[in-house]
């Protein structure tokens, strides 16, 4: 790991070399419900057609609790995850969060499996 890192969503993460991972999770009222899965599903379907370095991005609804939704991406790198903040897909993506109650604070991990250094 190197010893420099910068912000992610408003948080200093080191710098890293394997695949960066991003868990993200939302409660959605049942009548936004489905808004919000479109807004979802054209960034996750945009991030993996349009961005080299975003190599999986699923979109699930929790079993037992359809209000909430988790987001559970995969890319390259830090590097490939913050060019992914400017993608116009995801500032579309953006304009459905008021139809989100809670959103909850990311988390970001490191791919050891399998992978981990692809």
């Amino acid at each position: 790991m190197q010893e420099d890192g910068h912000e992610v969503g408003g948080r200093l993460m080191p710098q890293r070399s394997g695949q960066f991972v991003v868990i993200a999770e939302f409660e959605v009222p049942p009548e936004r419900l489905g808004g919000f899965l479109e807004a979802a599903g054209d960034d996750a379907r945009h991030s993996v057609a349009d961005e080299s370095g975003c190599l999986q991005f699923d979109v699930s609804v929790e079993q037992g609790d359809p209000a909430r939704v988790v987001f559970y991406e995969v890319y390259k790198s830090q590097t490939a995850f913050d060019a992914h903040l400017q993608t116009p897909h995801l500032a579309r993506f953006r304009k459905a969060l008021p139809l989100v109650s809670k959103e909850f604070p990311p988390r970001f991990l490191e791919r050891t499996h399998p992978g981990g250094d692809t």
